[in-house]
């Protein structure tokens, strides 16, 4: 198995999608088509790769609004946790209030995930874990050797929790839960930025640091 990922970044608030795959399989998932549907459809398409799903890692609007279009075009399904599904009916009205454009309204999920399912691309094998904070219905992608974090944690910061739904006791809590609890030199896929580890992140992290002082 040769797992490949390959992160492009889209949209006004440079977020990073996914594309997850299997390069002997082309079995592929896509994490937080944020927007540049256009732009992933023809990396696809270059590629060749043969999608199974769009996976949400949470549904602000930043990481959602090419997700219509792209399960539209391809014909797969949309998966997100169940307060997720209520955050993306809103995905709309904050892009309007934020960047002052209109979006159409992205698809209700096909498909809900809860903590311990699995997605797969190919024989990679990726947990699903709830890691609410950022958004109420957070969740990240674990695999063996690198996950998948949304806005959960970032290269020396952590997400906001000022939004909607933001609680920041319990974002510390699912980082302390799901993401220091895996090995040191798991790589982190962040929503934004470049990737870590979770080594660096225990070690440098000033928001980690001060929780594991505390």
């Amino acid at each position: 198995m040769a797992l490949t990922v390959d992160k492009i970044e889209v949209g006004l608030l440079a977020t990073n999608c996914y594309l997850v795959g299997d390069s002997e399989t082309r079995e592929t998932f896509i994490v937080d088509p944020g927007a540049d549907a256009g732009i992933l459809l023809d990396r696809i398409g270059a590629v060749g790769w043969e999608i199974s799903a769009v996976v949400l890692t949470h549904a602000h609007f930043d990481h959602v609004l090419a997700a219509g279009e792209i399960v539209n075009e391809l014909g797969v399904p949309l998966l997100a946790s169940a307060p997720e599904a209520v955050v993306l009916t809103h995905a709309p009205d904050v892009a309007r209030r934020w960047l002052g454009i209109e979006v159409p309204p992205p698809p209700a999920p096909d498909r809900i995930l809860t903590a311990g399912d699995t997605l797969t691309a190919g024989a990679a094998t990726f947990r699903v874990a709830d890691t609410p904070g950022h958004s109420p219905g957070g969740i990240a992608l674990i695999g063996p050797d690198r996950a998948f974090v949304g806005d959960t944690i970032f290269a020396g910061s952590v997400g906001r929790t000022d939004l909607p739904g933001g609680d920041f006791d319990q974002l510390m809590a699912s980082i302390r839960d799901e993401i220091l609890t895996l090995p040191d030199e798991t790589i982190l896929h962040c929503g934004h930025g470049p990737d870590t580890t979770v080594g660096s992140e225990r070690s440098t992290n000033p928001f980690i640091l001060q929780m594991l002082d505390g």
